[in-house]
């Protein structure tokens, strides 16, 4: 291991423990407040599937960029092939479930006068889960591609070994083109609901200006926590996805993989902090912890 991959594990292994950490903490406190109240609110019930599918996304991560610095002369198909569609579904489920809580907010804070804007939001639940099972058939043509890839592969050395191998590569970019596409769905979801954000708290703020009260109002600060979550979601989610995206199409150029697979994984360890400090229940659960470390 050299130098670089010297520096790439520590920050690498420095991302993992902070996301586990994070999400775990996550999982914990919400699961206790469920026992305790014998109920869990959809935002809680969201959170704690993100924070559950992010853990299993930082294992995976950890588990690809193991076997490509440490083991990247064994070839070992099925181990490989495991190893990347653990990654598709825990990657599929953190980015809908993100975009989903992103469309939570915007339903539950913005003011709209919409009639179907109003539809939706009296049917929430049922509209995030619908849409949360429709995400579903992005996953299934995506693992359907994986194994079309997974077959060349394992048949490139029977017949001709130049078709073969030419058909295997634009399976590969083809796969590539599907995964982009996938991605441009939720991040565009996610930034109409920032967009809508936005113009719902300018509105906001005009009314109060327009009946001469102050801008500190609870809608205000509401709208400001929300637009900080949701913001900050899709900066790391946009991140993530172009190095995931570069990643893919320099798997040959190992500084540039391992540099992508590096900062991306910041997003699922990254943004579940930003939840911990944005969520209220969370954070003093979190304080308290501190305070008796202290002790």
């Amino acid at each position: 291991m050299n130098l670089v991959e010297g520096i790439v594990t520590i920050i690498m292994m420095t991302e993992f423990l902070l996301g586990n950490c994070a999400n775990v903490f996550i999982i914990i406190v919400n699961f206790i407040d469920c026992v305790k109240r014998r109920k869990i609110s959809s935002a809680d019930r969201i959170i704690t599937a993100l924070a559950i599918f992010r853990t299993g996304l930082l294992w995976a991560m950890l588990t690809n960029w193991h076997s490509y610095v440490f083991t990247p002369d064994t070839d070992n198909l099925q181990m490989r092939v495991f190893g990347g569609i653990t990654w598709a579904i825990t990657n599929h489920f953190t980015t809908w479930l993100g975009t989903i809580l992103s469309m939570f907010y915007l339903f539950k804070i913005a003011n709209f006068s919409n009639s179907l804007f109003l539809h939706l939001k009296r049917k929430l639940d049922n509209v995030l889960l619908v849409i949360f099972l429709g995400s579903s058939l992005f996953l299934v043509a995506y693992l359907g591609m994986v194994n079309i890839e997974k077959i060349a592969w394992m048949s490139i050395h029977e017949g001709n070994v130049t078709i073969k191998s030419n058909l295997t590569h634009v399976i590969s970019i083809t796969n590539m083109l599907l995964f982009s596409l996938i991605n441009i769905v939720p991040f565009g979801i996610s930034l109409n609901c920032v967009l809508l954000l936005i113009y719902s708290l300018s509105k906001h703020l005009k009314n109060m200006k327009f009946y001469g009260k102050g801008c500190q109002d609870q809608s205000t600060m509401v709208h400001i926590k929300a637009l900080q979550t949701v913001v900050s979601f899709l900066l790391l989610y946009a991140t993530y996805s172009s190095c995931v995206i570069i990643s893919g199409w320099s798997l040959q150029n190992a500084p540039v993989f391992l540099f992508c697979v590096t900062i991306g994984s910041f997003y699922p360890a990254g943004h579940s902090c930003i939840l911990i400090w944005g969520n209220q229940k969370l954070k003093q659960v979190f304080l308290l912890f501190l305070r008796q470390m202290r002790c």
